[in-house]
C-alpha cells in the first residue's frame, strides 16, 4: 500500500468526499477554531475518524513547510491500474467510448489537472506510460482535487500496441498535434473516441503520431505558439462534449 500526507482544508475536504475510506490518520492544530476546520473535524467524526490534536510545529513538519491551514492526513494513494483492466473496461463500455491518453507527460502538475478536467467531461479512463509519465503522487491527487479517486488511471508498457487494439475495438484515435491541418472544429468527435495528448514541449511520438487516424489542433490567432497541455486538453474535451450533445 502507497500512503503519503496531505494536507489544507481543500485537499483534506476532496479526501473526506471521495475517499473517506482512504484516510489513515488526522492531525489538526489544537489551537484552531475557525469554521471550515472545525466543520471538517466534525464531519470526519460522524464517519468515525478521530482526528489527533496536536501543535502547528508538528503540522508544519508534516506539510514540509506548506500551507497546511491547521490540518494534515495520512492517506491510501489511489493506484494505476493494468492494462488487463483497460480491456475488461473497454469490452464493458454501454455509452460512446471517450478516453485521454497522456503520451509521456511528465508533469505532475499537468496530470493531476487532466484528470480533474476528464473527470468533469465524463472520459471514462486517462491511459499514461509505465516510462518516462507522471504517475499518481501526493501532488497529482491534490491538483486532481479528488478526481484522481474517480478516473481511472490505466498505465500501459507499450502505448502504439495500445493504441492498436484500441482501433481493433472500433475506436477512433485522435492526436492533438500542432502541425494537423484540421482543426478540433472540423473534425467529428461524436464517434467512440481516444483523444491522445503528447508531452511538454516535445509533443507526440513518433510512433504514437503514426498509430492515430487523425491528428487536429486548435485554431491558434495571437502571437503565442501553443497553449499549456493541460488547458489544451479541457478545450479538447470539451468540444468533445459540445459535438455530443449538439448531436443527441
Amino acid at each position: 500500500m502507497k500512503s503519503s500526507k496531505l494536507f489544507g482544508i481543500h485537499a483534506a475536504q476532496a479526501a473526506l468526499d471521495y475517499s473517506a475510506n482512504k484516510i489513515i490518520r488526522v492531525w489538526v492544530d489544537a489551537q484552531r477554531s475557525d469554521k471550515r476546520l472545525v466543520k471538517l473535524i466534525n464531519d470526519l467524526q460522524v464517519i468515525g475518524i478521530e482526528p489527533e490534536k496536536t501543535d502547528k510545529k508538528k503540522l508544519d513538519r508534516l506539510a514540509d513547510g506548506g500551507n497546511h491551514q491547521g490540518i494534515a492526513m495520512e492517506v491510501e494513494l489511489p493506484g494505476e491500474l493494468p492494462e488487463s483492466e483497460l480491456k475488461d473496461a473497454v469490452q464493458r463500455l454501454s455509452a460512446t467510448a471517450l478516453f485521454l491518453v497522456l503520451d509521456n507527460v511528465q508533469d505532475p502538475h499537468n496530470l493531476g489537472a487532466c484528470l480533474r478536467t476528464a473527470d468533469a467531461t465524463g472520459v471514462d479512463g486517462v491511459i499514461i506510460t509505465k516510462d518516462n509519465s507522471a504517475g499518481i503522487t501526493p501532488t497529482v491527487c491534490k491538483v486532481a482535487s479528488g478526481a484522481a479517486e474517480t478516473v481511472p488511471v490505466y498505465q500501459v508498457t507499450n502505448l502504439a500496441r495500445t493504441l492498436r487494439w484500441l482501433k481493433e475495438q472500433g475506436i477512433w484515435i485522435v492526436g492533438a498535434a500542432g502541425e494537423a491541418t484540421q482543426t478540433v472544429h472540423q473534425a467529428d468527435l461524436t464517434v467512440p473516441l481516444v483523444l491522445v495528448i503528447g508531452a511538454e514541449g516535445s509533443g507526440l511520438r513518433r510512433l504514437t503520431k503514426e498509430n492515430c487516424d487523425l491528428l487536429i489542433n486548435l485554431p491558434m490567432l495571437g502571437q503565442v505558439e501553443s497553449l499549456n497541455l493541460s488547458v489544451a486538453t479541457g478545450v479538447l474535451l470539451y468540444e468533445v462534449i459540445r459535438q455530443r450533445q449538439v448531436n443527441l
